[in-house]
């Protein structure tokens, strides 16, 4: 996995000020690990099924806490639960308790929603809030498609979504489920809209934010909840699993950044009572009115009132409804994993050798054909695979000690070619290596540019991409070097998809080091570590910032990688990623920061062969198994329990004068660590690499130094500095 940044100010941009603002210390030595802090929990059932790309399906938990009472609620919680595992998929029912997003409950954590009085309707604006009380509540549809998506679930079943209220366009009382369907790519599964709602302008709505809509059976009649039929129609049709599994897959591959509505109607023998529920809605949205009921309690009242007034008809419906959704959307989400593997076996016969040499190599007796394809597997030179984004930066420097802002300020500005996975397969590049480099770029003159700058590199794996743009980021820094501004279109990242990484397994499974990029999705670090875990490979996942460094941690998959080189902050939210306590401000003095660090690190460690934690002006801490006074940097097979120990390596100095750029330093400490690691150099010539690489990278005008050789990062030639000897320290 990934060696990181590190070095006078190897941390990403602002790493360093983070570090000089805070002076409380807040995490002492020996402190416990048994809280949970993070804000997000994957069940331990969802993420093993995440990890080994099995069909799971997403639910919400407002037809928990509101849509029914008690214990119809419970009951058809687990009943739900129950279809989903019968059609061979695993349930991932989502829910806030305690100011915790939990994807996937237990029995208990069911039964105390379906009982409590004082849970809330949360939706993507509620989030905050009840996270941060501490509070509880049943997701709707849209709070349930971002932790969905958040996880790597492609498909969700509810009962219906939301949408545009009568009168809607006056009062402009529009769901949040359908500006969530316009901006968050997962497929959900629904019985269409309620139909107190304005059915024609909800179809428009969703068509205005690039939501597909499509009818699941043999008519594209727009079904209306309890009814099959809304008197509308949807613009496309599936007529089964396979199909929908088809039209999903495509979304996801496309990176539209939009949802898939798939409308399933009632079934047939309980869609007889529709007329009476139909009236008795009517009846109920009038007491409503008069009742002065508005906002999200207008739902819950309605679905109350005409449950009374149908006798229960019209529970027994939205049960019906609940279960065939659940039905559908399993069936789905199992064709849609069907779907990825036939894809990988079709892409892996696609390099089959040609007819004419398969005539040949039929020939051969078999017993030879074998020895024959084991000598050039062997002799076959190794390859190293970086997964992740190419930017073009634009850099600009203020000649001031202050930047104003509002105004124009004298200054400097370069155009250079960044992207951490790019900056990575470019400094691996320079020092004698040749990684395949899997990426996407728009096809426009940025992506020219690009191509011309990286010919030294291996891009046969970047794809261009008709009508998108190539990424692109600007940085303002002021005199010191400090980053004062930072802003990206790294919209095309999101194309780096599952579907897409997989033509090349072959490599994957083949490559001694996989360096894996955090501005890829979810669903593709997932894959990758899959294959990782199937074929022993070793993966570096190179965080990006504290956000993007939760992703393996959200599911079993970071339990693959190898190394990791996250900064203090982002090595926190690893740690609440996986319900660990960390501190509310990170320290300031270097033993207090070496001792959160190491903290932090050990519970990683039981999983991750090494980390390199990237402290700054403080330098860089190396952590993983003892072996002869340092660190062992190569993964073994042993299973014994490893003695634990870290190294501590001190900053080379850089001064403000000779920084011109810090969006790469990182990113050159983690090549040239990866690139010794390959050499087999011992782990203080491979950190005093990166140290180095990192120095070159802050003097240049480029994120990875054009000056960047083999000769210039060897700590043992005589230009090198009088390297002070790191510090070991002992973390059992």
């Amino acid at each position: 996995m990934k060696p990181k940044n590190l070095c006078c100010l190897i941390g990403r941009p602002g790493r360093n000020r983070m570090l000089n603002r805070v002076s409380t210390l807040v995490l002492k030595r020996g402190i416990s690990t048994l809280h949970h802090d993070g804000l997000f929990r994957v069940h331990p059932m969802v993420s093993q099924a995440l990890a080994e790309n099995a069909p799971v399906v997403a639910l919400e938990s407002t037809i928990i806490t509101h849509g029914m009472p008690y214990p119809h609620n419970l009951s058809t919680a687990k009943e739900v639960e129950a279809i989903v595992r019968a059609h061979n998929a695993t349930p991932a029912t989502v829910g806030v308790i305690d100011g915790k997003v939990h994807v996937g409950l237990s029995p208990e954590e069911l039964d105390y929603l379906s009982q409590s009085s004082s849970s809330i309707k949360v939706s993507r604006r509620d989030l905050p809030y009840v996270i941060s009380k501490g509070l509880s509540g049943g997701t709707t549809v849209s709070a349930t498609m971002i932790a969905a998506h958040r996880a790597g679930i492609p498909v969700f079943v509810t009962g219906g979504i939301g949408g545009v209220h009568r009168d809607g366009e006056n009062s402009l009382d529009i769901s949040a489920d359908l500006t969530e369907l316009g901006r968050t790519p997962i497929a959900v599964v629904s019985a269409g809209v309620k139909s107190i709602l304005d059915i024609a302008r909800t179809l428009e709505f969703l068509e205005t934010q690039g939501v597909c809509v499509a009818t699941y059976g043999p008519s594209k009649n727009f079904p209306a909840f309890f009814s099959p039929q809304s008197g509308f129609t949807s613009p496309y049709q599936v007529c089964d699993p396979e199909e929908a599994a088809d039209l999903i897959g495509t979304a996801l591959s496309l990176g539209l950044q939009s949802g898939v509505l798939l409308a399933v109607p009632i079934p047939e023998e309980h869609a007889a009572a529709g007329l009476q529920i139909e009236g008795a809605i009517q009846t109920a949205v009038k007491e409503a009115s008069m009742k002065g009921i508005t906002g999200k309690d207008v739902t819950p009242f309605i679905l109350q009132r005409v449950n009374e007034l149908t006798k229960g008809k019209s529970l027994q419906a939205n049960i019906a409804l609940i279960h065939n959704n659940a039905k559908v959307g399993s069936q789905i989400a199992c064709a849609l994993s069907a779907r990825k593997t036939r894809r990988k076996t079709t892409i892996s016969s696609d390099h089959k050798p040609k007819p004419s040499q398969s005539d040949i190599v039929s020939k051969i007796p078999f017993l030879l054909l074998q020895v024959l394809t084991c000598c050039v597997r062997t002799c076959r030179p190794p390859i190293q695979v970086v997964i992740g984004g190419i930017n073009v930066d634009f850099i600009a420097k203020g000649k001031t000690k202050t930047l104003q802002f509002g105004q124009t300020n004298p200054g400097s500005v370069c155009q250079s070619f960044g992207g951490v996975g790019r900056n990575i397969a470019d400094s691996l590049s320079r020092l004698g290596h040749r990684p395949l480099f899997i990426s996407a770029t728009g096809a426009d003159e940025h992506s020219e540019a690009v191509f011309s700058y990286c010919k030294h590199m291996n891009t046969s794996g970047v794809v261009k991409l008709e009508q998108q743009s190539t990424a692109t980021y600007c940085a303002v820094i002021t005199e010191s070097g400090e980053l004062s501004l930072g802003l990206g279109d790294m919209d095309i990242h999101q194309r780096i998809t599952e579907d897409y990484v997989s033509r090349f397994e072959e490599q994957l499974s083949s490559a001694t080091l996989v360096c894996l990029d955090g501005n890829i999705p979810t669903a593709t670090i997932n894959y990758v570590c899959s294959i990782a875990e199937k074929h022993g490979v070793n993966i570096w996942y190179e965080p990006t910032d504290s956000e993007k460094a939760c992703k393996p941690f959200l599911s079993e998959a970071w339990k693959s990688l190898s190394y990791s080189s996250p900064n203090l902050a982002e090595l926190c939210a690893m740690n609440r990623t996986l319900g660990l306590r960390t501190p509310e401000v990170l320290p300031s003095s270097l033993e207090e920061v070496l001792n959160v660090a190491m903290t932090l690190s050990r519970p990683l460690l039981e999983h991750l062969h090494c980390l390199v934690v990237t402290l700054g002006p403080f330098g860089v801490l190396v952590s993983g198994e003892h072996e002869a006074g340092s660190v062992n940097l190569t993964p073994t097979q042993k299973k014994e329990k490893r003695k634990l120990c870290a190294l501590h390596y001190p900053a080379l100095a850089v001064t403000s004068e000779e920084t011109m750029n810090v969006s790469g330093a990182g990113d050159s400490l983690a090549g040239a660590m990866m690139a010794g690691m390959i050499q087999r150099r011992d782990t203080d010539t491979c950190v005093r690499m990166g140290l180095l690489a990192a120095r070159l990278s802050l003097a240049s005008p480029h994120p990875i130094a054009p000056l960047m050789t083999i000769d210039a990062v060897d700590p043992n030639l005589d230009q090198s500095p009088n390297w002070p000897m790191p510090t070991l320290m002992w973390l059992d």
